[in-house]
C-alpha cells in the first residue's frame, strides 16, 4: 500500500469514528430521555442507560470485527476501552475538576466489576471464551440491571412523583416518540460507523505491520472511549459526580458482560496469550486504582488524575514498543 492509497483507509476510518461518536450521541441522549420518564436517579442513569449507550460502540464494532474475521481488534477494543475510560477519559475529567463519591453508592459494582475481571483473568488461562461463558456473562448483566433498578429506592421514589406530574401532561406520546426517534438514529449511526471503522482499521494494520490486537487496544479503544469523554465533560459542566463515575464503571462493567457476552454466545473466540501478559494485567490494576482510592478517601483529586493519566502514557509507549 503506498502512501497515497493509505489516505482513504485513514478518512474510512475516522469516518468511522465519526458516525460511532454521533450514534453514541444520538442514543444516549434518547435513553436519557427514556430514563428521565421513568424517574431514574442520576447514579442509577449513569451505571446503566448511559453505561449502555456508551459501550454501544464497542459492541458494534466487536460484532463487526468477530464476523469478518477479525477476533483481536474486537478483544483489543474492549480491554483497550475499559484501560482508556479509568485511564484517559477520568484522568482528563479529574484534572479539570476533583470528585467526591461515597464508596458504598458504587461498591456493588465495583465488585461485580472485579470479580467478571478475576472471570475473565481465568478463561484467558484457559485461552478460549467459550459460548457457555458468554451466555452467563450476558445473563448477569441482565440480572444486575434488572436489581439494580429495582433495588434503588431512590429510583421508586422518584417514579412516583414522575408518575403523579405525567397525569397532568398531555397523553400525545410526543416526548417518547421523539426520544425513540433519537434512539433508533442513534443505532443506525453506530451500525454503520463501525463496518467503516473496520474496514479502515484492518487496512491500517497491514499499512504500518502491527498487530489488529494493538490496533483494537489503541485506535478502536480511544475512539470509542469518545462518548464516555463526551458524557463525561457534560457530566462536569452539570456538576453530576455520580453521573460521571457511574458513567466510567457502568462502562466498563458492560464492556465486559455485554460486549464479550454477546460475542462470545454469538461466535466464540480465542484469548492470545499475550492478552493475559500485558493487557489484562493493565486493565485490573486501573479499576484496582479507582477501587482503592474511592474506598480510602471518598474523593479523587487532581493529583490521582495526573497518576492515571501518566500510567496511560507508559502503557501507550509499552504498545508502541512491543508491538
Amino acid at each position: 500500500m503506498t502512501e497515497t492509497t493509505f489516505v482513504w483507509p485513514l478518512l474510512i476510518l475516522l469516518s468511522g469514528l465519526l458516525l460511532l461518536w454521533g450514534g453514541g450521541e444520538l442514543l444516549v441522549g434518547g435513553a436519557r430521555r427514556l430514563a428521565r420518564l421513568w424517574g431514574m436517579p442520576p447514579l442509577l442513569i449513569g451505571l446503566t442507560v448511559v453505561a449502555f449507550g456508551t459501550s454501544l460502540p464497542e459492541l458494534f464494532i466487536s460484532l463487526a470485527a468477530s464476523w469478518r474475521g477479525h477476533p483481536e481488534i474486537m478483544l483489543g477494543n474492549v480491554v483497550g476501552s475499559n484501560i482508556a475510560n479509568i485511564g484517559l477519559v477520568l484522568a482528563l475529567s479529574l484534572l479539570l475538576v476533583p470528585l467526591r463519591l461515597s464508596f458504598r453508592t458504587v461498591a456493588l459494582e465495583l465488585g461485580l466489576l472485579h470479580l467478571v475481571t478475576a472471570l475473565l483473568l481465568a478463561l484467558a488461562f484457559y485461552g478460549f471464551f467459550p459460548r457457555l461463558g458468554g451466555v452467563l456473562f450476558v445473563g448477569t448483566l441482565i440480572f444486575y440491571t434488572f436489581q439494580a433498578y429495582r433495588s434503588s429506592s431512590a429510583a421508586k421514589q422518584a417514579a412516583r412523583h414522575q408518575a403523579a406530574e405525567i397525569e397532568h401532561q398531555p397523553r400525545d406520546g410526543g416526548a417518547i416518540i421523539r426520544a425513540l426517534l433519537l434512539v433508533i438514529g442513534g443505532l443506525a449511526a453506530l451500525a454503520w460507523g463501525s463496518e467503516l471503522f473496520i474496514h479502515g482499521a484492518v487496512a491500517i494494520a497491514s499499512y504500518f505491520g502491527v498487530s489488529e490486537l494493538v490496533i483494537g487496544l489503541t485506535l478502536a479503544a480511544i475512539g470509542t472511549s469518545l462518548p464516555e469523554l463526551a458524557t463525561c465533560l457534560v457530566a462536569i459542566r452539570h456538576r453530576q459526580d455520580a453521573l460521571l463515575v457511574g458513567n466510567i464503571i457502568g462502562s466498563n462493567l458492560f464492556n465486559l458482560l455485554m460486549v464479550l457476552g454477546v460475542t462470545a454466545s454469538l461466535m466464540p473466540f480465542a484469548l492470545p496469550a499475550v492478552l493475559l501478559a500485558r493487557d489484562l494485567p493493565v486493565m485490573l490494576a486501573f479499576s484496582l486504582a479507582l477501587l482503592i482510592i474511592l474506598a480510602w478517601r471518598q474523593k479523587m483529586g487532581r493529583l490521582f488524575g495526573g497518576v492515571l493519566l501518566a500510567g496511560y502514557l507508559l502503557y501507550i509507549a509499552l504498545l508502541v514498543v512491543t508491538g
